[in-house]
């Protein structure tokens, strides 16, 4: 499979050629010997390099041992690499780092086999925390034996009278118990809210379904956490992404008093990763950030210059808006869970003050929306404004390549590919499938596409997301040669989505994304190639080291 360079066109890559002759002079603070390293230059250098020297947050040297061993000093951190694979930094473009330390936090629901699992998870957390709400993520019906909505009488059985909400795997439905939507004010006369649906029994009464903006009614009622526990959820996270290999993550969607805490902890040198916030489009998070401007803390680890919009819902509680009927539930197309004119407001709004905007869009017409905002937006100034679309699952063909020709950013995630496309045949009908999960034709039309995992909607692991795109199968290799193939990446074309396009999405490409002297050392290290070999070998490889800013962040025992 030939490689797909699109993204050099819009980004500057050096070859070998440009890399330095001569060594620098004195002692450097790190060096990494006796591997490989892949550097993402256009082409590699020949032969293959085996380490790299850093000082401060700079690669001064790429090469061979022997030059890189001989900038060591007697303070130096020497690392031995014992035949790993350095790559440029990981980077997760879409997810959410407080979501996914809350979802550490909390009952795992992921991977429950029916509603019973889930409730016996519940009724087990229940057991060692007597008070309070109970609150869970993961779980998914498209899973369980016939794909039913779960009821709040499954758990009001187990838990009576505790207030419990859980959401959905992909975040956009929730499963609230009686209690909950007690407290929340939610009865048989409470109207669907803009943007959302509460699901009802053929009595009307609610059954304890919550779908997109309806979430919003029960979380408006559950407690704030502690500022002490806040900042746990966030460490957690860290640490988990950091045991991943991710060196960078966009926050994709915070309110600005979650904003001004990551801004503290990037002043007292307690975030160990790369962070890109994209501020959540709530009145009071606009006002403030807007009015603020872009803004990145002294280390350079925090920036914080995007809007998060949402134009749709998902696709697994068919909340994606489309251009016509799902086909397992004719008379349905989704729902719009923000209006026009809002997308068009903040959309000038954020123009006007140097923000980017980035908008979850995932049905065909969401996708077709937000690019006809775009294009009214800002014209020929969004190739350089890179204006992003979240997710961009479901393409419209007549659509895919206005994304190359406009400039906008593909941001989206192998992973839900895989976990989707058991049942994406059914949900849209073989007629959709051409522009769905198309990573590859968006790249080949000249598009930027960037990858991420939607953490804690699918697991944060960048191998896994890494196999998917090369793969497009299940772990097991079904189905066989892959879920629409021709879709499928080369493993160079898939690492540089999940690197150098990460760090172009975020206006760092010319910081990082190569491993290069005088760009930002920020280097993943890995137990082997994720460029080449068998795709399958992607399942059993891993993390050894996380390298941000120069200093060792993690490293496996």
């Amino acid at each position: 499979m030939m490689p797909i360079l699109a993204l050099t066109a819009l980004v500057a890559v050096p070859g070998p050629d440009s890399l330095p002759t001569d060594p620098p002079d004195g002692p450097v603070d790190l060096v990494l010997h006796g591997g490989r390293v892949v550097t993402m230059l256009e082409p590699e250098p020949s032969p293959a390099p085996t380490g790299l020297a850093c000082r401060g947050d700079r690669i001064v040297w790429v090469g061979d041992d022997r030059t890189v061993l001989a900038l060591a000093g007697p303070r130096t951190r020497v690392v031995d690499l014992e035949g790993a694979v350095a790559v440029p930094g990981l980077v997760d473009s879409h997810a959410h780092l407080y979501g996914l330390g809350k979802a550490l936090a909390e009952i795992d629901l992921v991977g429950t086999s029916s509603a019973a699992d889930c409730v016996e998870r519940v009724a087990a957390a229940a057991a060692d925390q007597p008070d309070g709400w109970l609150q869970g993520r993961g779980w998914d019906q498209n899973d369980w034996p016939g794909t039913a909505w779960p009821t709040r009488q499954l758990l009001d059985a187990a838990v009576a009278g505790r207030a419990v909400l859980l959401r959905r795997v992909d975040g956009h439905a929730a499963w609230a118990s009686t209690e909950a939507l007690r407290l929340a004010g939610i009865t048989a006369a409470t109207p669907d809210p803009a943007g959302g649906a509460i699901g009802r029994d053929a009595a009307g009464e609610p059954t304890g379904l919550l779908v997109d903006n309806a979430v919003d009614l029960v979380t408006a009622v559950v407690p704030d956490p502690a500022p002490a526990e806040e900042r746990r959820r966030i460490r957690l996270a860290i640490d988990h992404c950091l045991r991943h290999g991710l060196v960078a993550v966009h926050e994709a969607g915070a309110p600005w008093s979650r904003v001004q805490l990551y801004r503290e902890l990037a002043d007292s040198g307690e975030l160990d990763l790369r962070l890109y916030c994209l501020l959540d489009d709530q009145p009071a998070t606009l006002d403030a950030g807007l009015a603020a401007g872009p803004f990145g803390s002294a280390d350079g680890l925090l920036q914080v210059r995007a809007v998060k919009l949402y134009a749709d819902g998902a696709l697994g509680s068919r909340g994606a808006l489309l251009l016509d009927d799902y086909a397992d539930e004719p008379g349905t197309r989704g729902l719009p869970v923000s209006t026009v004119e809002h997308l068009r407001d903040v959309c000038r709004r954020a123009a006007a003050a140097g923000f980017q905007v980035a908008t979850h869009a995932i049905g065909d017409a969401a996708n077709r929306l937000v690019l006809g905002l775009y294009a009214e937006s800002l014209g020929d100034r969004l190739v350089s404004a890179r204006w992003r679309i979240e997710h961009a699952q479901i393409l419209d063909p007549t659509d895919l390549p206005r994304f190359g020709r406009l400039g906008v950013i593909a941001a989206m995630q192998p992973v839900h590919c895989t976990s989707d496309m058991d049942w994406a045949t059914g949900r849209l009908g073989p007629e959709r499938l051409a522009g769905a999960y198309a990573w590859r034709s968006l790249l080949a039309s000249g598009a930027v596409v960037c990858f991420g995992t939607d953490a804690p909607v699918e697991a944060v692991d960048p191998l896994a997301g890494l196999y998917a795109a090369r793969t497009r199968a299940h772990p097991d290799g079904s189905p066989a040669g892959g879920w629409q193939p021709h879709e499928c990446l080369d493993g160079r074309t898939a690492l540089r989505c999940y690197t150098l396009a990460g760090a172009y999405a975020a206006f760092q490409d010319g910081e990082s994304g190569i491993l290069a002297p005088g760009r930002l050392a920020d280097v993943t290290v890995l137990s082997g190639d994720p460029t080449g070999g068998d795709p399958a070998s992607l399942l059993a490889m891993r993390a050894l080291a996380t390298i941000v800013g120069g200093r060792l962040r993690w490293q496996a025992e």
